[in-house]
């Protein structure tokens, strides 16, 4: 039976991503990395992160890249259809990293907890 493997999605140069790759990396979590710029965005895992999340957690209202919209841009993104269309022309409006947990559901961003909840890793309280 092969173990399954946890992905992490994003943009490599991201902060958040580069923070929570070091957390799995020290938490000896092997995963695989999807590049959103040089891979893309496949549709089908968008509805399904939709599935799991609302929009409003998915897409970044308050990165760099949404900014840049223009206001009939953003004011076009009126629900899940028009957030995905938005997502694969754009992906940097994704709320980076997503992660798919090996049980098939996500994270979007990073927390120590929610990573240590999925990876049944012990957290240290303060």
């Amino acid at each position: 039976m092969k173990t399954p493997i946890l992905t992490v999605y994003g943009i490599p140069n991201c902060d958040t991503v580069k923070k929570a790759r070091t957390w799995l990396t020290q938490h000896a979590l092997a995963y695989q990395f999807h590049d959103f710029k040089k891979q893309g965005v496949p549709a089908e895992l968008l509805r399904n992160w939709l599935a799991q999340v609302d929009e409003s957690v998915l897409l970044n209202r308050k990165g760099t890249t949404w900014r840049k919209l223009d206001e009939a841009t953003r004011a076009a993104v009126v629900d899940d259809r028009s957030a995905i269309a938005l997502m694969l022309a754009q992906p940097s409006v994704i709320k980076r990293p997503v992660v798919l947990w090996p049980d098939q559901r996500i994270t979007v961003g990073f927390d120590t907890e929610k990573f240590a909840a999925h990876a049944a890793v012990p957290t240290l309280k303060a």
